[in-house]
């Protein structure tokens, strides 16, 4: 098992930044893929970054040159710094971490982030 911990999210005015954390807990395997997933209401979950253990990076379309997304393997910690916050940003943010091949695969409980002036 592992369990998953987010903080940072809030309310932001359009164009602001906030930084999400996600510490991950328990049966961590050394090799896994840590992300961040948002969901708006009304539309599917989407990935918004994703990082491996060996700090390979992807990104949606939507977030690429605002977001980024970083990782301290010591303290099994993902972070997502996001900058230039738009409305459409907003949405409640969902921490994964799941090894490779996808076998374990957990959630956190996910924090809200809401851009409104």
């Amino acid at each position: 098992q592992v369990q998953l911990v987010e903080s940072g999210g809030g309310l932001v005015q359009p164009g602001g930044s906030l930084r999400l954390s996600c510490a991950a807990s328990g049966s961590i395997f050394s090799i896994n893929v840590m992300g961040w997933y948002r969901q708006a209401p009304g539309k599917q979950r989407g990935l918004v970054a994703s990082i491996t253990s060996g700090r390979t990076t992807n990104y949606a379309d939507s977030v690429k040159s605002r977001f980024i997304i970083s990782r301290d393997n010591g303290k099994n910690t993902v972070y997502l710094q996001m900058n230039s916050l738009k409305p459409e940003d907003t949405a409640v943010y969902l921490c994964n971490w799941r090894t490779i091949s996808g076998h374990y695969d957990y959630w956190g409980r996910g924090t809200q982030v809401t851009v409104s002036s």
